[in-house]
């Protein structure tokens, strides 16, 4: 198979696609087929040249199924296009069914086109093609050629104008005249008759007069010009008769029933013959059968009469074709004489009718063709209708036979209830003797006819036209067949060969004329008639002899894409006579390319066997005669083909997943790539759960209709390839249908179903189901399961239920919907076989029992009406049972004592009977609250966090129940430590079971404490012992808190920290670990000790190079307390890349664990830094989190000397490995987000996937590109824990190590509550001093009327003749009372002011404030530093010590 190429034939320089050449021809070393312009067939589809491969192999092939390269085989969608194409096409006179010719599509083919075909005969005998290029044809004369005539039995309507087609072409233009019975027909003499203008055709008018019948004749047209004269065909025109029936009076025909019976038509002879059918005089069909049926002859036969036959009378119709007429002969009757006139309808379903009716059976006889032989003669190529009618009783069978061999089967069919047999297309070996043989059960009758074939002329050879240069040698051959054989004879421009004048260079031997050294006087045209007596055929071929110089007929400098490595041809079309000769150059070289990777066809035309990249270039071609030569140019440009290099794989994969199919091309960048999708061979539609991309595509949520075949179409306008793959989609299975139940039984049944499909996944299980309408109507419930191999069970049944049952299907992917219901079926009832479970006795005061136990189902009731037998006693007293029914699942026994044993039995009942004697189960009454506490509580101190408690157990019947636990009661009284606040809430420790002492542990040191304890039962506490008060001594601190490295420079490390949160004793100094390291290399250790009070240090830095890690603890006199590591910074080299912007830098924050109010040990909260990236916009806080999101620094217990960076969180410091690997993942997380980054060693195009689960382990993965570092998890919970790992998405089996992080809570519930600090609490007490003083002053001022001055921005400008707008003052005096300017008078009479910039700012003293949690404050004081500072166009009704004053007045 060929590549597709495209032809664009646009302008000189036109750009033109060349496929590879057919290998068969290049194989024998011949010039490709005469109809391919290059290497393949061509089609000329809206202006452009499509290459195809052989027609023929393009719509064998199958496709592959991984690669289908179209150098091998057109792809499916092309095969059909050019099959239409194919289909549609004209034929070339001659040509047969010979491959495809250039078929015209809304545009006309350029004419170098035309003229390339010709170049494929120039080598076939020396003939010439004349090109179809208007502009050669003008040029050169050329004989006249028919190209258009009736047919040779020309039957016209009488009622239309004659119409006598006679067309033909020539240079000069041909004129014409007619012959009529072979005598010249003077058209211009009969005013009737007119021949269109440039044309032969006759046009003979009837609308003035005149009948057609005179006209007709034989005509004969002759085309002639001064090269010659052609001839058409005799034309026989008749005119078409439809004559009348004659009138007939028909007698009715008597007939006895049985005998056999024809109604002749003998329709009137018309021309053409008309069609015969029957019917009745009302119109009716005869019904024909094989008993009645109608010949060919048109005669209505039967083969014996029923009665009836009577019952309708039949009209012989004939139609007319032409004159679209229908002729009704008159009707017969039939008198049929029977012997059994009467209760005939009874008879007729008799199966022996004829002997019922007393008929006579007898053999068959023929009643066409008469007697046992007969003879046909058909002309070879029509239609052989054989036909044998036979009569008897019964109705005979006809069978139809050949002597000496078999009906052709591929073109025989029988006719007529077989009563005909014909054979279409006639050939010699179709003749012979054929025989019908009718037979019944009486016996059989044959009769044979014998068929002979004779043929009118056919053409073996007929005579081409032959254009010749001077000089040159050519023939004319007609040669034909027939039966008998036909005799051929010469004219030579209508006259006869003999009577023409004598040529030298003409020489006739039998069917064929040679011409030697043709001349210009040799021009002429030729007939050949060869006739027999069946027929004749006549043929016009001319003979011209051409002049011209070579011509070149495509565009110039044409441009010619190719293929690497593909075959081509180079093609010149070229015209010129005598035929040139054609040579070829490359880029101007003087030697001729022939030979090696070359070959020159014998038409002209250039192969390369073998396209290479040093074949780029410019070819010329040179036609040259001895005339003169033309020359034409082509540039050869070769392009790399296009190649799928990573195919799209079969997948298997589930419903509701993601797939993605690959599709990797490499092609020519010169070239435009286009990739589409196939499905199942169609054009896919790209819906919205599609994602197209380059190099894949992607389903989302991959449904059952996603499933087929899906092909990677990838092309360029030179090449293409594709790839296909298949997508099985693995679904639930359909539901199970059909349920049917059978062998019922009285506990049994056996359920059937038929299951549904499995969409792709075997089933594994089948659940079935069933519900009962009597319990839990609407509720379903499992019954059994069976294995996914069987699909019938036998069900065990439980009594009195009425059952439904369904069927649920299950495979790997999930659980099919459930079947429809089965029928019902209903069991026998019988007595319960068990009683209700989980009986119980149990007290809900502490003078009852409640007894409850769970109700039985509906497939253990077994019957109507369930109940529940009851019976209860006290336990060892040997009292009688105390019973109650109940329909219900519980039952309250009242008024017993305190916490007193009773044995319970429940039984079932319903009305088939009971159940079986159900087990004693033993309940107690309800308890009452103990009235006894411990006593002589001891209190022993253990360490500073833990004591042990001793007790005296309490007398058991005190405590009214079972007794649940000692429980302890303590507080928190106070701390030794002066002014620390402590929380005194309740903790409680718990000692189950009767025990005598206990140890309470997580106390605080250094604190005093008190302790009281209860006896707990089911009821609840009972009274308190004596509470007993206790001291812890002192212990170890916590951790100091937000311990701070700061490096300024490379010559010092900065130190700070905070007091611990829980000292638990006297502070009595810090101790400080120090050690510097390189990499692997760790120096000595350093200690330091400070004071309680320092909580700053500065280290000197050794050298620049090396790190510290520090490790700080707080001291009492029992020891050292909880450490908290920190390391400094890194050097710029070595840090971490982050994905906050460059220029903000990291802020560490001090994360504090608090402990909750519960917790009554809780001695120390371990104190965290957290490395986080300052957002703009959202100042550092101190976050509450007890997770470590991006540790830095680490806790370590009072026992260890030193400890690790970690190696869990959000940031592995790995070295880089040699061999493909993912190290050093950095994660930054916030409340809701998380910017990820890591290394790796994988290629620019290498594809990654981040996997992180939550706590609630909610896996999430998303696929990512190597270079789109860092990407930012967006869907993330605050104060959630996540696990997180990278790996290579093209080998999951390379991952990182695992990171664990934690995202911020959303809020802070630690921030400081700034309405406690007491310079906050001054500075509102001197803002509201001044506000006091501030309207005081003015008070007074307002009263006496003098000035005060406002700055006040006002809507309404003053006025220039305001004289106190300089100073920006006001006089307000009880004398004027009006409004202020810019002002408005409220509801209530008093002036609002509308707008003022005099507020606490103008007097505050500076200073931020802020909401608090509690809403206690809000409010920002400034002090005003100008006016025009605070003057802008928002207005402020707040209120102000303005407003306050206008409002007073």
């Amino acid at each position: 198979m060929r590549r597709l190429a495209a032809i664009g034939a646009a302008g000189d320089a036109g750009e033109v696609a060349v496929p590879v050449a057919d290998s068969t021809d290049c194989a024998q070393d011949r010039s490709p087929s005469p109809w391919r312009l290059t290497d393949v067939c061509a089609v000329w589809e809206t202006g452009v040249f499509l290459f195809a491969a052989d027609w023929e192999g393009a719509s064998s092939g199958v496709v592959a199924r991984k690669r289908l390269n179209e150098a091998e085989r057109l792809s499916s969608v092309q095969e059909a296009e050019l099959e239409r194409l194919e289909a549609a096409r004209p034929r070339w006179p001659g040509s047969g069914e010979r491959g495809p010719v250039l078929r015209m599509a809304r545009l006309q083919p350029p004419l170098w086109v035309h003229a390339a075909f010709l170049l494929c005969f120039l080598g076939l005998g020396g003939a010439i093609q004349i090109p179809m290029d208007p502009s050669i044809q003008n040029e050169l004369s050329q004989p006249p050629t028919i190209t258009k005539q009736s047919v040779k039995d020309h039957i016209v309507d009488p009622r239309d104008n004659i119409l006598i087609e006679c067309e033909a072409k020539g240079n000069p233009a041909p004129s014409f005249h007619w012959t009529r019975n072979s005598r010249f027909f003077n058209v211009a003499k009969d005013p009737r008759v007119s021949m269109r203008r440039r044309s032969g055709t006759l046009v003979i008018d009837f609308r003035s007069g005149g009948r057609p019948e005179e006209y007709e004749g034989e005509y004969q047209c002759f085309a002639r010009n001064k090269f010659g004269t052609a001839l058409s065909n005799r034309i026989r025109l008749q005119v078409s008769k439809s004559p009348l029936w004659p009138k007939e009076s028909l007698d009715p025909v008597v007939v006895q029933e049985g005998a056999p019976l024809t109604l002749q038509c003998n329709p009137p002879p018309g021309l053409p013959s008309p069609v015969i059918f029957w019917m009745s005089s009302s119109m009716e069909p005869i019904t024909q059968d094989k008993r009645v049926s109608q010949g060919h002859n048109g005669d209505l036969y039967f083969s014996n009469v029923m009665v009836q036959d009577m019952q309708t009378d039949y009209s012989c119709n004939a139609r007319f074709h032409f004159t679209h007429t229908i002729q009704q002969k008159n009707p017969f009757t039939l008198k049929v004489l029977t012997n059994h006139p009467y209760n005939d309808s009874s008879l007729r379903n008799h199966p022996d009718m004829y002997s019922a009716r007393g008929v006579a059976e007898r053999t068959p006889s023929f009643m066409y063709p008469q007697g046992t032989a007969s003879s046909q003669m058909v002309l070879r190529g029509t239609d052989l209708l054989l036909e044998c009618i036979a009569s008897g009783v019964p109705t005979p069978d006809i069978a139809w036979y050949k002597k000496g061999g078999d009906l052709p089967s591929d073109k025989a069919k029988f006719e007529n209830f077989n009563k005909a047999l014909r054979i279409t297309n006639v050939s010699e070996e179709d003749s012979g003797e054929y025989f019908c043989l009718a037979s019944n059960k009486m016996g059989s009758i044959r009769h044979t006819i014998s068929v002979r074939v004779k043929a009118a002329p056919y053409w073996l050879d007929e005579p081409k036209n032959l254009i010749l240069a001077p000089g040159e040698d050519g023939r004319l051959v007609c040669r034909a067949s027939g039966n008998p054989k036909p005799t051929v004879q010469w004219m030579v421009n209508g006259e006869p060969l003999q009577s023409a004048p004598p040529n030298p260079n003409r020489e006739v031997a039998g069917d064929t004329i040679i011409f030697r050294d043709t001349q210009i006087s040799s021009r002429a045209v030729y007939q050949c008639n060869t006739s027999n007596e069946h027929g004749y055929l006549l043929a016009n071929a001319f003979v011209s002899v051409l002049d011209v110089p070579p011509r070149m007929l495509s565009p110039r400098n044409q441009l010619i894409r190719v293929i690497l490595y593909n075959r081509t041809r180079l093609d010149c079309p070229f015209f010129g006579s005598p035929i040139p000769t054609l040579r070829w150059f490359k880029n101007g070289q003087g030697s001729n390319l022939d030979g090696g990777n070359y070959h020159v066809y014998e038409n002209g035309s250039l192969e390369i066997k073998m396209i290479r990249k040093e074949d780029q270039g410019i070819y010329t071609c040179v036609a040259t005669n001895i005339l003169g030569k033309a020359e034409n140019q082509v540039r050869l440009e070769v392009k790399d083909p296009t190649r799928i290099y990573r195919m799209p794989e079969d997948q298997v994969t589930k419903r509701g997943t993601t797939v993605q199919l690959e599709c990797r091309v490499k092609h020519d960048p010169s070239l435009k790539l286009t990739v589409s999708w196939l499905k199942d061979d169609e054009p896919l539609y790209i819906g919205n759960r599609m994602k197209k991309e380059d190099d894949s595509l992607t389903i989302f949520g991959v449904a059952e209709r996603d499933q087929g075949s899906y092909t990677c179409f990838a092309s360029t306008e030179l090449d293409q390839d594709l790839a296909k793959a298949y997508l099985t989609v693995l679904g639930r299975p359909d539901r199970p249908r059909d349920l049917e139940l059978t062998d019922l039984a009285e506990r049994s049944v056996r359920l059937t179903w038929i299951p549904g499909d499995d969409n792709n996944s075997p089933i594994t299980d089948y659940v079935v189901q069933f519900e009962e309408d009597q319990f839990q109507p609407g509720v379903w419930h499992d019954h059994s399961k069976f294995p996914g191999s069987v699909n019938s069970a036998v069900l065990q049944l439980s009594p009195y239920v009425n059952y439904q049952f369904r069927v649920i299907a299950i495979n790997e992917v999930g659980s099919s919907h459930p079947s429809l219901p089965s029928e019902r079926y209903r069991t026998s009832g019988a007595p319960p076989e068990s009683n209700p479970s989980d009986v119980r006795g149990e007290g809900t005061r502490k003078n009852n029992m409640e007894i409850t136990w769970t109700p039985m189902n509906a497939t253990s009731a077994f019957g109507p009406n369930l109940r529940y037998i009851v019976k209860w006693r006290r336990r060892e007293t040997r009292e009688t049972w105390n019973n109650v029914t109940v329909w219900g699942s519980r039952h309250v026994v009242g008024q017993t004592p305190v916490y007193v044993p009773y044995e319970i039995r429940v039984q079932a009942e319903n009305d088939f009977g009971k159940g079986p004697e159900p087990d004693t189960v033993i309940g107690y009454s309800g308890e009452d609250y103990p009235r006894a506490a411990p006593t002589d509580v001891k209190i022993r101190v253990l360490n500073s966090t833990a004591i042990s408690l001793q007790w005296n157990r309490v007398y058991s019947d005190t405590v009214q129940g079972q007794l649940r636990e000692y429980r302890a009661y303590y507080w928190r009284e106070s701390s030794l430590l002066k002014n620390l606040w402590v929380s005194q809430k309740r903790q409680q420790a718990s000692f189950p079971g009767d025990r005598l002492r206990g140890v309470v542990s997580r106390l605080f040191p250094y604190s005093n404490y008190k302790l009281e304890m209860v006896v707990v039962n089911g009821r609840g506490d009972g009274p308190r012992s004596e509470t007993k008060e206790f001291t812890t001594p002192e212990g170890v601190p916590s951790a100091p808190r937000r311990f701070r490295v700061r490096q300024p420079n490379l010559e010092i490390i900065n130190l700070e920290w905070d007091h611990p949160e829980h000292p638990n004793g006297i502070l009595i100094g810090y101790s400080l670990r120090y050690v510097a390291f390189n990499g692997t290399k760790v120096g000595k250790q350093i200690v330091e000790n400070f004071s309680p009070n320092q909580t700053k240090f500065t280290v000197q830095r050794a050298d620049p190079v090396s790190r510290y890690r520090f490790t700080l603890s707080a001291r009492t006199q029992v020891g050292s307390g909880e450490a908290v590591t920190e390391e400094s910074p890194a050097p710029p080299n070595e840090a971490t890349p982050t994905a906050a912007p460059p220029t903000l830098p990291l802020t560490t924050v001090g994360v504090t664990g608090t402990v909750s109010s519960t917790d009554a040990t809780a001695p120390a909260a371990t104190t965290e830094a957290t490395t986080v990236p300052i957002i703009p916009t959202v100042a550092p806080t101190t976050i509450a989190t007890t997770t470590v999101a991006t540790t830095t620094r680490t806790t370590v217990a009072t026992t260890t000397t030193m400890e690790s960076p970690p190696t869990t969180g959000t940031k592995a410091h790995e070295s880089a490995p040699d061999e493909q690997s993912i190290w050093n993942v950095t994660v930054l997380p916030n409340s809701k987000w998380a910017n990820v980054t890591w290394k790796h060693n994988f290629g620019p195009g290498t594809d990654f996937v981040v996997e992180y689960i939550d706590s609630n382990h909610t896996k999430k993965t998303v696929p990512v590109k190597a270079h789109a570092q860092p990407i930012q998890l967006t869907d993330l919970y605050p104060g959630m824990t996540y696990t997180l790992r990278v790996y290579s998405r093209d080998n999951e089996g390379i991952s990182s190590t695992i990171i664990t992080f934690m995202t911020s809570t959303a809020y802070t519930n630690n921030q400081a509550d700034i309405a406690t600090q007491g310079w906050f609490i001054g500075l509102m007490c001197a803002i509201a001093l001044l506000v006091l003083i501030l309207l005081i002053v003015c008070f007074i001022k307002r009263s006496r009327g003098g000035k005060y001055p406002v700055r006040e921005k006002k809507d309404v400008p003053l006025g220039p003749e305001d004289p106190k707008e300089e100073d920006g003052s006001f006089d307000y005096s009880d004398e004027d009372n009006k409004p202020l300017q810019g002002s408005q008078t409220s509801l209530d009479g008093t002036i609002k002011q509308q707008e003022s910039d005099d507020s606490l700012v103008d007097y505050g003293e500076g200073g931020e404030g802020q909401f608090n949690e509690d809403g206690s404050f809000i409010g920002q004081y400034t002090v005003k530093k100008d006016k025009e500072e605070t003057e802008g166009n928002e207005s402020s009704e707040a209120t102000s010590p303005v407003n306050a004053i206008y409002s007073l007045a």
